[in-house]
């Protein structure tokens, strides 16, 4: 009877000692596989962190060149007060535009300078859209700097960077205008609503969806369209510049755009019109 509990209890030892040896196993792989995962994610946050800081920088060099160019052309801007710089043929171009312009709109012109930049915006506006997505379109200049900002319904589809192929004949006009004259750069920056990518997407975050479109349109305007890659710069803004607080859908739809930036220097700014 002595042998037989002491088999037993031997063999429930023996049992025992192998259950704990394999959990044992497991937990190791287990630590293995986090580590793996922890590490490979560390190096794609390394490398996010880089792209990033590459793209800041880019803008922040971009950013400079604008302010430079502002400064550039705001001493030169002091001499329309009289149309000193401005030949006939451009006053006249001018002149023709605003005859066309809104007359509400107009009437809030205060400046010469408003005058122009009214004009210019009226006929990049005309030139690069139609009547099917004009609403979807909105063309703002700040000091001889062109703005043009595109719905995000027009251009992508919700959480995608594919871009829409009724967009194609918005960005061959865009083409056209940039190829137009080499001398202009251009930056395109992309912009996204507060909210927070579904857990799971192949997009991590709404900076990585605001790179990811504007790094589209930069490639298919430079392989589709021809245009110069040294012009363009592509950037992501995420959530970070609201045109309105993102607390209805109708706002949120109006901070997810695509905004082309456009800086001129003076004397092609005026060939604009």
């Amino acid at each position: 009877m002595k042998k037989v509990i002491i088999v037993t209890v031997l063999g429930s030892l023996v049992f025992t000692s192998c259950v704990s040896k394999k959990k044992y196993v497991a937990l190791e792989q287990d630590l293995s596989n986090t580590r793996s995962v922890l590490q490979k994610t560390t190096m794609e946050k390394e490398e996010l962190e880089s792209k990033f800081a590459k793209i800041e920088h880019r803008v922040s060099e971009y950013n400079a060149k604008i302010n430079s160019l502002r400064e550039e052309n705001d001493e030169k801007l002091v001499q329309v007060g009289d149309l000193a710089v401005m030949s006939n043929n451009t006053k006249a171009k001018m002149m023709a535009t605003l005859a066309k312009v809104n007359p509400e709109e107009l009437a809030k012109a205060q400046t010469l300078e408003d005058s122009i930049n009214l004009a210019i915006s009226h006929n990049l506006k005309n030139s690069i859209t139609d009547s099917s997505n004009s609403e979807d379109i909105d063309i703002n200049v700040d000091q001889t700097v062109v703005m043009i900002s595109v719905s995000d319904k027009l251009l992508f589809r919700s959480g995608s960077y594919q871009v829409n192929r009724k967009a194609f004949s918005l960005l061959q006009k865009l083409a056209d205008v940039i190829n137009s004259e080499p001398s202009m750069e251009v930056m395109v920056e992309g912009h996204t609503d507060s909210q927070k990518v579904k857990e799971g997407a192949y997009i991590k975050d709404n900076w990585e969806l605001s790179v990811q479109r504007s790094t589209a349109i930069v490639r298919l305007l430079q392989n589709k369209y021809n245009v110069d890659p040294k012009q363009m710069i592509a950037a992501g803004r995420g959530s970070t510049m609201p045109l309105v607080e993102n607390d209805s859908a109708e706002n949120r739809a109006k901070n997810r755009r695509t905004r082309i930036v456009i800086i001129p220097n003076l004397d092609k700014f005026f060939a604009l019109l």
